[in-house]
């Protein structure tokens, strides 16, 4: 059997997408006022019936990277029973296009018939609502998916950064500073050449370890090209803040005219600044 497992999540947005504009097409072609929503909500209905029957396949083979992870196990699960329910209704919901598709010459009980696929398809289309809830949660919830759908070793190494530095925020924000310089300190080991992460280290010395001149050490070494203007701009307001907590408020604002004249055509970031100049004490 063909292995779609990679693809699940470009198929299921096919799906959803031809699924709930066929019951909304189906729907408004009952008016009779929009004629070519009657052939055109069974053509969606039937793609997207086949769609979803596609994004189950691909789902079954893509939860075994997923069930790899402690305590998401239920997750997959209820997504998967949420699946095959809307995958059923819809099967149903084909089933009852065809039927109306074949009595074209009936014109009377076509019209029924496309009325039950209409009732049917916003059960339908519940059912299918449930499902991209509960794969919602998956995702977002227990990161079922990010970082270990590929395979690929830089992907697990996103979702690890992204894993440590989110538990370290929010570690800092309940108090916890010892928890969050151990946890950012374990990400600068791993990413040692990372200034982004360096960047954050940074922070974290001056947050947590209350240590700016460690902090301006970091900020210090930091390469960063012209090009990355974004950066560049966010070493720069990191140095204002060690400069700030050490009481060295000439150099914050000179920090801070020197990037307000290398960065004079960008108002948002001028904004910034001026703000900024206006909390130095």
């Amino acid at each position: 059997m063909l292995d779609i497992g990679v693809y699940h999540p470009q198929i299921t947005e096919f799906a959803v997408a031809f699924l709930i504009a066929g019951v909304v097409a189906r729907w408004i072609s009952l008016t009779g006022k929009l004629p070519f929503t009657r052939p055109g909500a069974a053509t969606l209905l039937l793609l997207g019936t086949l769609a979803v029957v596609l994004a189950v396949r691909s789902g079954t083979q893509a939860h075994e990277f997923a069930e790899r992870v402690p305590g998401i196990g239920p997750a997959v699960n209820a997504h998967e029973d949420a699946a095959h329910w809307a995958q059923n209704v819809f099967l149903v919901v084909a089933a009852i296009e065809l039927i109306a598709l074949a009595l074209v010459g009936r014109p009377a009980w076509r019209r029924w018939v496309e009325v039950v696929s209409a009732v049917v398809g916003l059960a339908g289309a519940a059912a299918l609502y449930k499902a991209a809830d509960r794969g919602g949660d998956l995702v977002f919830n227990y990161a079922g998916g990010v970082g270990i759908r590929s395979g690929d070793t830089a992907d697990v190494g996103h979702l690890l950064t992204a894993g440590l530095y989110e538990q370290a925020m929010t570690a800092r924000q309940a108090h916890r500073s010892g928890e969050a310089d151990t946890l950012l300190t374990l990400l600068v080991h791993l990413k040692p050449a990372d200034p982004n992460v360096a960047l954050v280290y940074a922070q974290s010395l001056l947050e947590d370890r209350k240590d700016p001149k460690a902090a301006l050490a970091v900020l210090n070494a930091l390469q960063v090209p012209d090009s990355l203007g974004f950066m560049k701009s966010r070493v720069a307001f990191a140095k204002v803040d060690v400069f700030a907590a050490q009481g060295m408020n000439d150099s914050a604002r000179a920090t801070l005219t020197a990037l307000s004249r290398q960065f004079s055509d960008n108002p948002r970031l001028t904004q910034r600044i001026r703000d900024r100049m206006a909390r130095l004490k």
